[in-house]
């Protein structure tokens, strides 16, 4: 992989000031044993500590590089799967551990109930239990800011790079403000680090009003865009870093969750206010929000498309290939296809490239039975799509299996033999499951099944013509412990270069913002402020085009049950949700969007289920099993909860709902 916005200059600055830490602790220990007014350190890291290392920090161009990546270090290590919240606490996936290497404190026990105020799973704030330290990293970037912008300091440093590194770091300063929303909803805002002797009752910070955190945080991204570059032109050294479409697309982003039910009228926090009694999230509802979201995806959308940032379509490869095979390609390499023209925004920090083939391993199929050892992947907890995901995907006329009215799903399990007409998605002659028929190309391309075709690069038959196949049967070839619990593998994560001849993986950088990402964005958002028709038609329609689908008015018409959802805001609005749900899938965004559409009480109370995968036999394979039985308490955890020994060394915070 390129090289990017180097990793080492990252690891030196953060061996520089690694030493904070220690003091932190100390000192959060002395705030919660010595009476307040003998101490000054809020856990919110406001305050600077080794001034004479920053000041050391910021004599050269070189040292103020080092501490700009220190900034761009903290984003989210989201090519980990014990780490990504998003991808690991919704209903997309589940891991079973056979071989105990879950760690107690990882985010893999949130689903399994194990959140708590005394010591929280994924601490935003704090950077505890397996999250980065937002605070921290909020503190470094005021650092940053005011050192840079100060004229007499970093003297080699031109005017140019000055004004776009203070914007980078802007941007970085404003997306772990969103992080921290996102997460706990009204937060501290620390527009600027305090001064040392600061009075205690300056670092008893409080928490803000929602609306005030995401008008700071969107004017935090407009300052940043203003000066941000169009795109990278140095692309051997600094693909990863900032550009103004990535600040427009995460302030699109932004307002489209600030505008979603959690944020925009939710009584269930009529109550909710902070010590002083401000209202912390307004229960009114407001369309205006909606339209404000809807404004900034299009401004978003219009500067992608003057950069060329267009969907991603599979490149015509030198041998022949199926028309259904170059559209699952086109989806799946979307994902997983380095720097491809769809990406927005891809992480490319040291802590995601270490741990990218980690996620992929769990992703490998075992479908080449000449290389494949079960050595190769066994001993570590298995990631894999639920059955409840699979039956998420549409019908080949790309409508839910529950409302075409020309296809039958009603028994899912039913077994059936595959023949010619199949051989692209199903190994001809095989028995499989009727959930694998007739199904859409985003199921064929981003799930790994019983007997499903996969299709890579190192294909034996160099074509998609009798390749790769997937044997998903435990007791079938004995290794049962690589299987993913559920019978499925996450196929378009693993990109299509990888080969079990000498278990090499390309990395790819995670894709935090992609445009059709953005575009369903702006579907939403304007469905919501104006209803269907129009553009909300045509963003979500390109999404589905290049999916091999049909519209979703000729979809819905002529195929479904309730051939006029999609005329009404109620009905388009559970179109797009599902689309979300199935363009994005393992991509880290269900779960929040579970959460701001208030959904997550239905959708993770329910049991996990799959097929029994220890099973040797077709008829003894295909039988749906609950796998664990999952609770999600409403209202209280659609907000995470703040430690509750930060709330004693800082008496002006108030918890969250019912934690």
């Amino acid at each position: 992989m390129k090289k990017n916005f180097s990793n080492n200059k990252i690891s030196g600055r953060l061996q520089q000031v690694s030493g904070k830490s220690k003091w932190l602790a100390y000192a959060l220990f002395v705030c919660i044993i010595i009476p307040a007014s003998s101490c000054k350190k809020s856990f919110l890291d406001v305050v600077p500590d080794n001034v004479s290392t920053i000041d050391n920090a910021f004599v050269s161009k070189a040292e103020a590089e080092k501490y700009l990546y220190t900034c761009y270090s903290y984003l989210p290590t989201n090519t980990d799967p014990t780490y990504n919240v998003g991808l690991t606490a919704g209903d997309e996936v589940w891991v079973e551990d056979p071989a105990n290497a879950i760690r107690s404190t990882n985010v893999l026990r949130l689903p399994r109930g194990g959140q708590s105020a005394s010591d929280p799973i994924a601490n935003f704030m704090n950077g505890t239990r397996d999250a980065s330290a937002n605070y921290r990293a909020i503190r470094d970037c005021n650092i940053f800011i005011e050192n840079v912008s100060n004229l007499s300091k970093v003297p080699d440093l031109d005017i140019d790079t000055r004004d776009r590194w203070i914007a980078e770091v802007k941007f970085l300063k404003a997306f772990y403000h969103f992080v921290l929303f996102r997460a706990y909803g009204p937060i501290p805002i620390i527009d600027k680090n305090l001064a040392i002797d600061a009075p205690i009752e300056e670092i008893r910070v409080k928490r803000e009003p929602v609306d005030k955190v995401v008008d700071y945080i969107a004017n935090l991204y407009d300052e940043a865009a203003a000066k941000l570059p169009l795109t990278i032109l140095n692309k051997a050294s600094e693909l990863g870093r900032i550009t103004k479409p990535a600040a427009l697309a995460m302030k699109a982003k932004l307002l489209v969750t600030a505008a979603s039910p959690l944020f925009n009228g939710n009584s269930d926090y009529g109550s909710f206010k902070d010590k002083s009694g401000v209202q912390l999230i307004s229960p009114t509802y407001s369309a205006e929000k909606w339209k404000r979201a809807a404004d900034a995806c299009k401004a978003a959308i219009d500067l992608c498309a003057e950069q060329n940032i267009k969907l991603y379509k599979f490149p015509e490869p030198l041998i022949h290939l199926s028309d259904t095979t170059m559209t699952q390609m086109s989806i799946r390499n979307a994902m997983s296809e380095k720097w491809n023209e769809e990406l927005i925004w891809g992480l490319t920090a040291n802590n995601n490239i270490n741990y990218n083939n980690f996620f992929q391993s769990m992703c490998a199929g075992m479908y080449d039975f000449d290389n494949l050892s079960a050595t190769k992947t066994a001993n570590r907890p298995l990631m894999g799509p639920t059955l409840k995901m699979a039956k998420m995907f549409y019908t080949q006329n790309g409508v839910p299996i529950d409302e075409d009215k020309t296809l039958d799903f009603t028994n899912i399990s039913e077994l059936r033999t595959a023949k010619g007409e199949d051989r692209f998605n199903i190994k001809e002659g095989e028995v499989t499951a009727r959930l694998n028929f007739n199904r859409e190309n985003r199921y064929y391309a981003d799930l790994g099944f019983d007997r499903g075709i996969w299709y890579m690069e190192n294909s034996k038959s160099k074509s998609d013509e009798n390749t790769f196949w997937l044997m998903a049967r435990g007791a079938e070839l004995s290794q049962s412990a690589t299987v993913p619990i559920a019978g499925f593998y996450m196929k378009k994560c693993l990109n299509w270069h990888f080969e079990w001849t000498s278990v090499t993986y390309t990395n790819y950088p995670w894709p935090e913002m992609r445009l059709a990402d953005l575009y369903l964005l702006y579907a939403e958002a304007l469905n919501e402020a104006e209803g269907p028709g129009g553009d909300v038609y045509t963003y979500i329609n390109r999404v589905r085009e290049r999916a091999g689908l049909k519209t979703v008015q000729e979809a819905w018409t002529t195929y479904s049950t309730s051939p006029t959802k999609y005329t009404t805001k109620e009905g388009m609005r559970a179109i797009i949700q599902r689309e979300r749900a199935l363009e994005l899938c393992f991509e880290g965004g269900r779960f929040w969007d579970l959460l701001r559409w208030k959904a997550a009480g239905k959708e993770l109370n329910a049991n996990v289920t799959g097929w029994s995968i220890s099973e040797d036999t077709p008829e003894l394979y295909y039988r749906e099993i609950s796998i664990y039985s999952r609770q999600f308490v409403v209202p209280r955890d659609y907000l995470w909860p703040i430690r509750e020994s930060d709330l004693l060394v800082n008496q002006n915070l108030v918890q969250n709902p019912n934690w």
